[in-house]
């Protein structure tokens, strides 16, 4: 963020860029040397004023249309429509991520890819989940021992902190491949539900395969 202290330092040339049509400066910028200017003696015609509180207004616009941009992009588009397609709703794949690690959030994601004809994405998607279960057998332990009182609350719980960073990466993925602000319907829970019942027996009877899922180590 620019400061004004920063502004004052330019000549007034310099300034009078932040003030022309199409210049790429924040709005914020443009406001704050439009008042440099006026403080250190300045004329402005009317005009001029009305045009400049005008840049300055269509660049505050466009800021916040940029960031609910955004915010459309990440937000889940579930809808009641009865033609839209059925897809496992991101908000499971994350939860069921989280807490029985990549591979079930894996396979329900990649599930929705195949219903989308994504299939390079949905391949892909499957693959990290189940390469992230040996990355996470040895960042865990390597956490461990390299633990020390200079690390981080989350460093100092590597299971959680692993996990998490698995499920924000099936985050990324869905946001990436999935069409942006697609509506869809929420598939039943039926199958997130055997999966990870299944998924659940298979971490408990292969415990030392699954040493750094969180479960593992709340169960010791």
């Amino acid at each position: 963020m620019v400061k004004k202290s920063v502004l004052k330092k330019l000549s007034h040339t310099e300034l009078e860029n932040y003030l022309k049509e199409g210049n790429r400066f924040t709005p914020e910028a443009v406001e704050m040397a439009f008042e440099i200017l006026q403080e250190s003696g300045w004329t402005f015609s009317e005009q001029e004023k009305i045009r400049i509180k005008q840049l300055i207004r269509d660049k505050k616009a466009r800021e916040e249309a940029k960031i609910q941009e955004e915010v459309e992009t990440w937000k889940d588009h579930v809808t009641e429509d009865p033609k839209a397609i059925k897809l496992f709703s991101r908000n499971v794949i994350l939860v069921i991520g989280f807490i029985l690690g990549t591979i079930p959030g894996s396979l329900l994601l990649g599930y929705n890819f195949i219903k989308l004809k994504k299939y390079f994405p949905a391949a892909l998607t499957v693959i990290f989940g189940f390469v992230y279960l040996p990355v996470q057998n040895f960042i865990v332990p390597f956490l461990h021992e390299n633990n020390t009182q200079h690390l981080s609350r989350l460093t100092r719980n590597p299971e959680i902190f692993v996990t998490g960073f698995g499920m924000l990466i099936l985050l990324v993925l869905s946001v990436l491949f999935t069409p942006k602000k697609l509506p869809y319907r929420a598939a039943s829970y039926l199958f997130p539900i055997l999966i990870s019942v299944l998924m659940i027996v298979i971490i408990f009877t292969n415990q030392d395969l699954f040493s750094g899922y969180f479960l593992v180590s709340l169960a010791r």
